[in-house]
């Protein structure tokens, strides 16, 4: 699966919430791989309690990290498919 590549600004602000409708937080940066360009995490800030439940990876800093790979859509929020995060 593909997803449209969209710049770096346009995702940064913009909602996570999973295909479900529920809300994960707010995308605060997106980690890659140097060497390659590959894209790893979105970081969220604001996680939510609901996001707290989901036992999901921490940042060195304690964010909330969410796998690149999760990503179904970017629009107006990014989608994430909860199956692929447990």
């Amino acid at each position: 699966m593909s997803i449209e590549k969209k710049p770096h600004k346009e995702v940064i602000g913009k909602a996570v919430v999973t295909k479900e409708g529920k809300r994960l937080g707010i995308v605060k940066d997106i980690t890659f791989e140097t060497r390659s360009g590959e894209l790893i995490h979105i970081v969220v800030k604001d996680p939510t309690p609901y996001t707290h439940q989901l036992s999901l990876e921490k940042s060195h800093q304690g964010e909330t990290l969410i796998p690149y790979n999760a990503i179904i859509a970017i629009g107006d929020f990014v989608v994430i498919s909860e199956e692929d995060l447990l």
